[in-house]
C-alpha cells in the first residue's frame, strides 16, 4: 500500500474568464460526456505550471491550450494560493499518480476576443467538449466534490470582477 499523504501538491494555475456581460467561461470534461446539467462535468481552465513558468504566464498559455486562445488580459487574481486533495479512488491514477492534488495561483481575466476564437478542439486531445457562459454564482454548483471550495472560494472573490463587467 502506498503511503499517498507523502506526494506532493502539484503546482497549477486556474482561469476564471469573464467575458463583457460579466458571465464566466465554464467548460465540460470531454471524460463526463454525459453530465450536461449535473455537478462535477463542468468546471473552469486550469493546468499545471512548468518548471521556471511565471504563474501568470502559465495561465494564458493553458488557455491557449485548453480553449484555443489566449485572447484575454489578467485583471485580478485571488491573494493566495488554494490546495484541493484528490478523493482516493483517484490517488495514484490522476495527475500522473506521482501527486496526491493540486495547488493553484487562481486568476481573473478578461475575454478579449469572439466567442468564435474558442476552439476546443485545437488540442488534438481535447479536455473539452462543450462550453458556455455562466454565472459566477453558479460556479461551485457545477464542481467534483473535490473541487467545490475552491470554487465556493472564487464565487466571492472574484464577485468584484463581474460586477465591473456586467452591463
Amino acid at each position: 500500500m502506498t503511503d499517498y499523504s507523502k506526494l506532493p501538491y502539484r503546482p497549477n494555475v486556474g482561469a476564471v474568464l469573464f467575458n463583457p456581460a460579466g458571465k464566466i467561461f465554464v467548460a465540460r470534461r470531454a471524460d463526463l460526456p454525459n453530465a450536461e446539467g449535473a455537478a462535477g462535468g463542468w468546471q473552469l481552465p486550469q493546468g499545471g505550471i512548468d518548471k521556471g513558468e511565471d504563474p501568470r504566464g502559465a495561465v494564458l498559455r493553458e488557455l491557449a491550450e485548453e480553449i484555443g486562445t489566449d485572447k484575454a488580459e489578467i485583471i485580478g487574481e485571488h491573494p493566495e494560493w488554494l490546495t484541493y486533495d484528490l478523493p482516493p479512488e483517484l490517488l495514484g491514477k490522476q495527475l500522473g499518480g506521482r501527486y496526491k492534488g493540486q495547488r493553484q495561483r487562481w486568476f481573473a481575466l478578461r475575454f478579449t476576443g469572439q466567442d468564435s476564437d474558442i476552439r476546443l478542439d485545437a488540442d488534438p486531445h481535447p479536455e473539452f467538449d462543450a462550453w458556455r457562459w455562466a454565472a459566477l454564482s453558479e460556479l461551485p454548483a457545477l464542481a467534483v466534490p473535490f473541487k467545490r471550495t475552491i470554487y465556493e472560494v472564487l464565487a466571492v472573490s472574484f464577485i468584484p470582477f463581474a460586477a465591473c463587467l456586467a452591463p
